[in-house]
């Protein structure tokens, strides 16, 4: 019994097993200092998901896909894994399950207000530092390293490369009528091309309280140039026929 338990113990702390042990530490660590960097820009812009979030699922991701590598290695070594009776793995299966995973983590951070969703930025590139983890576990370094870099460089730098391109802003707006009073979607799209501004076809939606109407909508801008400022479109609605209430906002994703 004793030789046995020997042999075990052997096993658990041989040159090869502490070896292996060390090569995924070093994994682990240059995994994690990979998150931190890419979860750095979302904390920087004051998103939920920060440095912990992304250095916790990239070093989680590399630790479930580095060990995969080293069967020969598990409960112990080779001869106790053979005891042990486990099957050859297939690494594609444990890159299938992270995915998946970090796929219901990346949902939970997604927010939708009205006509506006947030939070998709952040969900992809938290499935991205997954994969970054995934690349520093199979041994890419390199690959993973060009991954953070190109990860951050987008979320830093795209938003400076659109503006830099044509493109049509758009504002969600909300308008809530006085009782009894009867709105004519042709003159709110007249009244929106006058300030350069179009309604999005497929976003209107209505809703009848008693008898307020409220009604929802995307209007996007002919031009960049051309549409009226947010601030400018709020003194409008204030002396709008009919308005009650309103609500401007950004339309993102």
């Amino acid at each position: 019994m004793k030789e046995l338990l020997g042999e075990l113990m052997a096993g658990y702390w041989s040159p090869q097993e502490l070896t292996v042990n060390l090569i995924i530490f070093a994994n682990l660590f240059g995994a994690l200092l990979l998150g931190l960097f890419v979860g750095y820009e979302r904390s920087y812009h004051g998103r939920a998901a920060g440095m912990r979030t992304y250095g916790l699922v990239c070093m989680a991701s590399c630790g479930l896909t580095v060990i995969v590598g080293y069967p020969a290695f598990w409960y112990g070594g080779s001869s106790l894994g053979s005891l042990a009776g486990h099957l050859p793995p297939d690494p594609t299966r444990v890159i299938q399950g992270i995915v998946t995973g970090v796929g219901f983590l990346g949902a939970g951070v997604i927010m939708k207000e009205g006509m506006n969703i947030s939070g998709l930025t952040t969900a992809a590139s938290i499935w991205s530092s997954s994969a970054i983890g995934i690349l520093v576990g199979i041994g890419f370094y390199s690959a993973a390293i060009l991954l953070t870099l190109l990860s951050a460089a987008l979320m830093m730098w795209a938003s400076i490369l659109e503006k830099s391109l044509p493109s049509r802003p758009a504002v969600s707006i909300r308008m809530t009528f006085r009782p009894g009073f009867v709105p004519s979607q042709a003159v709110l799209q007249k009244v929106a091309l006058e300030r350069g501004y179009e309604i999005a076809n497929g976003t209107l939606s209505i809703q009848c309280v008693g008898e307020r109407e409220e009604w929802r909508f995307v209007a996007i801008s002919l031009d960049r140039r051309k549409g009226v400022p947010i601030s400018e479109l709020s003194q409008e609605l204030r002396h709008f026929e009919g308005v009650d209430e309103y609500g401007l906002s950004h339309a993102r994703n």
